[in-house]
């Protein structure tokens, strides 16, 4: 790994701190035009840089950066590899189209809009790139404090209620995950998931409750990010009611809760992980099955675009599940592709959402007769946008979906699978064409009291560069589905190739430097890891 690369892999972590602090220091009421432009150069460097390691990842093995020149297990460490640069990619092209649609008006609607935005990109960049546990929990909190700030921006009884929920339900999360932490921690004497793959393969019987108990807690705090049935009732009212650029970044954070699940029970808790091993395996197809039901239930009874767009999110992440649950590299695969795609179609379909309620005024996108949408290029675009969502051909949605057929198609519960995968495509259809009609064909009275605050329901529009980004990503992902869906599988297999991660990570010591005791926490563990490393890369 080149020098230039190792310390390109901090940058999409680094960039957006500085962004924003910066933004911070200039203030946005005195020097808006500034803070809108460095927030816009911000995300143009993002997705330069996304694109420059997804590029690097394709090559060959993960890439690894020590903060502080400081060697894995004992620092804090950055890892790349195909799963982490393709999340990295999807992110910044979602935050490029939030910054530059919030430019028509959005950002003015209360303070520090773009900084809490960078800093948002921060905590998810961060998140996907961790080598580390309790780093995750840190980038975890750093997003959801800057996701707070964002739900609630623009006021309203409305965005209070749902942040109300949605600070709740992700404060137990955290604190769930401390304790999960520190049961491994306590178990292990480390948080490093390469390390933590090494002493949970090579843990005693007698650990074993300790293990499996603290994986089961952290696949509860995964599944509140993933919006996973019985845990995503928080879902409909925070997307529902936040404002739609920051709905569409909102599109890839239950994405987030699903790359952590798969990264962790992976790494950690894969096959290789001794008593511990396959933990969430007997559970994920089934909860996938049991969240898509759920949803696919809530777009038909959805009575605004944004709780139908807020319901087709949370299909999509137990679509994810479901592939993600056969832990095969087929099914990782085609999770991999359905990712990219449903998180730029989910973004997409918030932002046309918004240019809906916009344009009807008061009626807003409450799917009941109201004032009829009258801009000409809305009704296409929101064709285009129902078609990705749900899946239909020939979009590269209805082909991400087939490569999730496929891949499922060996898995134990695979027919019940099948059915609620179909079943659930041809309600999203049916849901989507109820709304266009009602929101194009049946003008009525404006629609009466809203709660929405009242520059929800005046003209605010957004632009139309980030919605034709967006479709244009849409377009690109259908005519390249061939080199995506190879990119993908290639990701699958290299994220369960656990001994290539943990290689990667654990590098042994110098043969000249001379052995001693480092602290670690409160264990003393030996310089000389080598030998150790070796033998447990078999059992791995």
């Amino acid at each position: 790994m080149s020098q230039a690369i190792g310390q390109l892999v901090a940058a999409p972590f680094v960039v957006p701190v500085l962004t924003a602090g910066v933004m911070l220091a200039l203030g946005d009421r005195r020097h808006a035009r500034a803070c809108r432009a460095l927030s816009l150069a911000g995300c143009v460097l993002l997705v330069l840089c996304a694109v420059l390691l997804l590029g690097w990842s394709s090559g060959g093995e993960p890439a690894v950066y020590a903060m502080g020149n400081w060697p894995a297990p004992f620092g804090i460490v950055f890892v790349l590899d195909r799963l982490s640069a393709l999340m990295l990619a999807t992110t910044a092209v979602l935050g490029l189209a939030c910054a530059w649609y919030s430019l028509g008006g959005w950002d003015e609607r209360g303070r520090h809009f773009h900084a809490l935005l960078h800093l948002q990109f921060a905590g998810l960049n961060g998140a996907f790139l961790t080598g580390d546990l309790f780093n995750l929990f840190v980038c975890f909190e750093l997003l959801l404090i800057a996701s707070y700030g964002l739900m609630l921006h623009g006021g309203g009884q409305g965005r209070q209620r749902a942040t109300l929920h949605y600070v709740v339900y992700n404060l137990v999360a955290s604190s769930v995950f401390l304790i999960a932490a520190g049961v491994l921690y306590g178990a292990t004497g480390t948080l490093n998931l390469a390390d933590l793959a090494i002493e949970v393969a090579a843990a005693p019987e007698a650990d074993r409750a300790l293990l499996r108990g603290a994986g089961l807690l952290l696949a509860v705090v995964f599944a509140v990010k993933a919006a996973v049935l019985p845990l995503s009732f928080w879902l409909q009212a925070g997307y529902e009611n936040a404002s739609p650029p920051v709905a569409c970044l909102f599109a890839v954070m239950t994405k987030l809760g699903v790359y952590a699940l798969l990264r962790v029970f992976t790494v950690v808790f894969g096959e290789q992980a001794g008593v511990a091993a396959g933990l969430a395996l007997p559970w994920l197809l089934p909860a996938g099955v049991c969240t898509l039901v759920f949803a696919t239930l809530g777009t038909a009874a959805a009575r605004s675009l944004g709780a139908l767009a807020a319901q087709l999110v949370a299909a999509s992440a137990g679509t994810l599940l479901i592939a993600v649950g056969t832990f095969t590299d087929a099914g990782i695969g085609a999770a991999l592709f359905y990712l990219v795609h449903a998180s730029i179609a989910g973004g997409l379909l918030f932002l046309v959402a918004g240019e809906i309620a916009a344009d009807r005024g008061a009626s807003g996108h409450r799917l009941e007769p109201g004032a009829r949408v009258t801009a000409p290029w809305i009704a296409p675009v929101f064709l285009f946008a129902a078609l990705a969502s749900s899946g239909l051909p020939p979009l590269s949605g209805f082909l991400a979906k087939l490569a999730v057929l496929q891949g499922v198609l060996d898995a134990r519960g695979a027919t019940i699978a099948w059915i609620a995968i179909l079943a659930g495509t041809l309600v999203f259809v049916v849901s989507l064409a109820r709304a266009g009609s009602i929101l194009f064909w049946r003008p009525g009275r404006r629609g009466g009291g809203d709660d929405r605050p009242v520059g929800d329901c005046i003209a605010v529009h957004g632009r139309r560069g980030p919605i034709g980004l967006l479709c244009a990503c849409v377009v690109l992902l259908t005519i390249g589905a061939g080199p995506v869906a190879r990119f993908t599988d290639e990701a699958a297999r290299q994220a369960l190739d656990v001994e290539a991660y943990v290689s990667a990570v654990i590098q042994p010591p110098e043969e000249e430097t001379p052995p001693g005791l480092l602290l670690d926490g409160d264990r003393l563990r030996t310089r000389q890891r080598g030998p150790a490393v070796e033998s447990h890369e078999v059992a791995l």
